[in-house]
């Protein structure tokens, strides 16, 4: 591949990592772009975060199969807003876990994604990491990983 070719890289299959924090609503948006823009197929994702239970709920399958379910439904609302960026091709994939092991090991394998593009902040603990996560992503991925700030 010559040196304007990876420049002018078009990605087919984009990755983002979504939850309500403004970094992420700003990735989400710029993947939203990005997609229609290149006509790439849109995979959103979101990580059912186990270590926000405490130990009664993670042993109670009711409450983790009704936590997936809302998220679930919620991801229907970043569907119809890429739908409505101009995104025609669009795919869902909730997992649980840590959400930096989880995207790496899980979803970005399932997802056959050649872009990732992530918030450098999450909405949940994390920011007591400061950017951990993004920092594990950007580090661990087998593929090319965009942090938006």
């Amino acid at each position: 591949m010559s040196e304007s070719e990876s420049i002018d890289k078009v990605f087919k299959r984009i990755l983002v990592g979504v939850d309500d924090s403004a970094d992420a609503q700003l990735a989400f948006h710029y993947a939203v772009r990005r997609a229609a823009k290149d006509q790439a197929t849109l995979i959103l994702t979101s990580i059912l975060e186990s270590d926000e239970m405490n130990v009664y709920q993670a042993l109670t399958k009711d409450y983790i199969h009704g936590e997936r379910a809302e998220l679930v439904e919620h991801m229907k609302d970043y569907v119809k807003a890429a739908r409505e960026g101009g995104v025609a091709d669009i795919e869902v994939i909730v997992d649980e876990g840590d959400p930096g092991e989880t995207i790496v090991e899980n979803v970005i394998p399932q997802a056959d994604a050649d872009l990732l593009i992530i918030g450098s902040l999450s909405k949940k603990g994390i920011r007591k990491y400061f950017g951990s996560q993004a920092a594990y992503m950007a580090k661990y991925a087998p593929i090319s990983v965009m942090i938006i700030r």
